[in-house]
């Protein structure tokens, strides 16, 4: 993964905007990967789905805590990705007290499937999901990778978390200044 580009994919997401009327003043938008990469360093870290137990009690919660430390080592943003859509995302930060970490809807997989990260978890109800993972994108460019052992399709209830935990990248971050 290491030199590689993040691919170009378009993600639909929900901003809120205060001239929709209505109970739900939010509007469409489209963000393209390369435009939410271009000219910064940014740290992405993907998990299987929100409201799952390992990626609400420990994964993500532990990337908001490390937020600022992340920043500080010199992260520009911090983005997390999963195989949901823009409601289920937004639903997720709210109900995890989200305030820092943005979340990126791949609600058909297709940043997940172009990183080759797409697995099948059809076995548990899933249908097709992002493997753990995290990264280091520099100005679109992958410059680390840390990515959970074993990736694993059908049939597998493996769930490893321990590679892809923000002190990793964090350290990574402090030995490889921008």
């Amino acid at each position: 993964m290491l030199g590689r580009e993040t691919p170009n994919v378009v993600l639909k997401t929900r901003v809120r905007d205060e001239t929709v009327e209505g109970p739900n003043p939010f509007r469409w938008q489209d963000v393209h990967t390369a435009d939410l990469f271009k000219g910064k360093r940014s740290v992405v870290f993907a998990l299987p789905g929100a409201f799952t137990p390992t990626c609400s009690t420990e994964q993500c919660p532990a990337y908001e805590r490390e937020y600022d430390e992340l920043r500080a080592a010199g992260a520009e943003e911090v983005y997390c990705l999963s195989v949901n859509d823009a409601f289920v995302m937004f639903q997720w930060g709210k109900t995890l007290g989200l305030t820092k970490t943005k979340l990126l809807p791949d609600g058909s997989g297709d940043f997940t499937r172009r990183m080759g990260m797409l697995i099948n978890k059809d076995h548990l109800g899933f249908g097709d999901r992002s493997w753990r993972y995290a990264m280091v994108v520099d100005d679109g460019e992958i410059v680390a990778w840390f990515e959970e052992p074993g990736i694993n399709d059908e049939g597998s209830d493996e769930d490893p978390y321990g590679v892809s935990a923000p002190g990793n990248v964090l350290e990574w971050l402090k030995n490889n200044p921008k």
